[in-house]
């Protein structure tokens, strides 16, 4: 089984869902953790709990990744516990339904915020670090919806279609000093849904799935781990779709 065995890594959006899975199964793998929350700390708490069964360090932060301050205090609280960043897991995103002509510039700028300043932000503090160590892993998140187009999500699709610019501008720039900046794009997963509103008007459906489920928070895991193993170590740059088959690129 490929190994972490000793090195640190920064998961995002820990609390619940695909954060908590991918938090546990970088443990598993013997990853010290800084795992980080908005404002769920019962969620983190437990995420937490289930992190240090597998005897490793892991250091709860409550920090607000949609302003810069919250994105320099995790970063400078991952590094006083952890002492250097080897990996970076960002999972963060927002994803209101909102019809185009309803948005104005301030609900722009609160996803922009949260989903592709919060990378930026987080990149350029990780980054150099890793660059001047020689080593690092960076995996971000976009979405299937992002790039089939999907009603009243436009400025959630702009967002995060910005990540994957960033990924592989990252890549590109930094391969030479052993950084690998990689994207993962899940499709439907099962996970608990904090705002159900949003699915109103598109439910959650299998039947565009040539696989016939929803995907699992498991494989989202697996996924981000290989990604940070040796055993993926000539792919970066890269938009990896984890989506059952729902849609294809090239």
């Amino acid at each position: 089984m490929s190994t972490l065995q000793g090195q640190t890594a920064i998961v995002t959006g820990a609390s619940k869902n695909i954060g908590r899975a991918i938090a546990i199964r970088l443990a598993q793998a013997g990853c010290h953790l800084s795992l980080a929350a908005r404002a769920n700390e019962d969620g983190l708490r437990e995420t937490v709990e289930a992190v240090r069964m597998h005897n490793v360090e892991a250091h709860p932060v409550l920090s607000d990744l949609s302003t810069t301050q919250g994105c320099l205090e995790l970063i400078k609280t991952a590094r006083d516990a952890l002492g250097h960043i080897d990996i970076l897991v960002h999972t963060v995103a927002v994803r209101p339904h909102q019809p185009f002509e309803t948005i104005d510039h301030s609900d722009w700028e609160k996803v922009r915020r949260l989903i592709l300043d919060s990378a930026m932000h987080l990149a350029l503090d990780v980054v150099p670090e890793m660059a001047k160590q020689g080593y690092g892993r960076i995996i971000l998140f976009t979405g299937l919806g992002a790039h089939i187009g999907v009603p009243e999500r436009a400025h959630v699709s702009a967002a995060k279609m910005g990540i994957i610019g960033l990924a592989r501008g990252l890549a590109s720039e930094f391969a030479s000093r052993n950084v690998r900046v990689n994207v993962i794009s899940p499709g439907s997963i099962d996970t608990l849904r904090a705002n159900p509103q949003w699915y109103a008007n598109s439910p959650i459906s299998t039947e565009t799935i040539p696989m016939g489920r929803l995907g699992t928070v498991k494989e989202i895991a697996d996924t981000a781990h290989f990604l940070v193993s040796d055993e993926s170590g000539f792919i970066t740059g890269q938009t990896l779709h984890v989506n059952g088959g729902e849609a294809f690129y090239e």
